[in-house]
């Protein structure tokens, strides 16, 4: 990371007692805020409070993850200060089954959350992706389970120049051309989670009547387009992505029927044209 002056202004470091007065003012469900210098994984280390009984409402935010995951256990790097790299641990009182929707949900809350604090149009491809509308990744959300506990995790490229991303990724500043601050982006991403995350519980994660579902459905970049699915045997199956189910699973009509997929049963979701249904 350089040291210079203008690195510095590009990318400067989050104030944490700013942010966490700032959301606590307001916010009933998020207790603690915690900004870290470095971390192996922000996921990591709230699993690890999840285990030992921590209450919900604990964020974690570091400037450098040094051992960041993505889902299947694939690395995610960052440069210091290039991105958001934050966890939040959830006790969702729902239906086990109905967890699937609550990386569904953070997806939704982040899109909104970036257009509200940059003016990024975005969407979601299922089951983890926050895409630009060239169809390049500016973030990915991981979730994991811990008892009764739910760690979810949000790795968001922000400042991250061409040189310090894959082919298939992106950033809000190269979308924006301009310098964007995390600080907003960051609180404006915890308010939208938080209301969406009170409602989805108070309808015991029902995601038709809390309204996700339809929100969720407006978003997506995936349903209704033709999508080839890797699996973990190394098949590939193809088909039209038609709904996600009470559940978070991807629906694909195929030739030989209709097919549901959870995240964990996929390894990469291809997109292609929309669908003729």
């Amino acid at each position: 990371m350089s040291s210079s002056s203008w690195s510095d202004l590009e990318r400067p470091a989050l104030d944490a007692r700013a942010l966490t007065a700032a959301l606590t003012r307001d916010a009933g469900l998020w207790r603690t805020l915690e900004v870290v210098p470095e971390v192996g994984s922000t996921n990591a280390e709230l699993v690890a409070l999840a285990a030992a009984g921590e209450p919900e409402g604990v964020v974690l935010v570091a400037e450098h993850q040094v051992a960041g995951r993505g889902r299947l256990d694939r690395s995610w790097t960052s440069p210091p200060r290039a991105g958001l790299t934050v966890s939040v641990l959830l006790r969702p009182d729902v239906p086990a089954a109905r967890r699937g929707w609550l990386p569904l949900l953070t997806g939704v809350a982040l899109g909104e959350a970036v257009g509200e604090a940059s003016g990024v149009r975005a969407s979601l491809k299922w089951p983890n992706d926050l895409l630009a509308l060239d169809g390049r990744k500016l973030a990915g959300i991981l979730a994991e389970s811990s008892g009764t506990a739910v760690v979810v995790g949000v790795g968001l490229n922000v400042s991250t120049t061409a040189a310090e991303l894959p082919d298939t990724g992106t950033s809000l500043s190269r979308v924006t051309g301009a310098t964007v601050d995390r600080a907003p982006v960051l609180l404006a991403f915890l308010r939208a989670l938080e209301r969406r995350y009170r409602r989805w519980t108070a309808a015991l994660g029902d995601p038709v009547s809390s309204g996700l579902v339809a929100d969720y459905l407006a978003w997506s970049a995936t349903v209704g387009t033709e999508v080839a699915v890797s699996l973990p045997d190394g098949s590939v199956l193809e088909g039209t992505a038609t709904a996600v189910d009470w559940d978070g699973r991807l629906v694909v009509s195929t030739p030989e029927g209709v097919v549901e997929l959870a995240s964990g049963d996929v390894r990469h979701v291809r997109q292609g044209r929309a669908g003729a249904g």
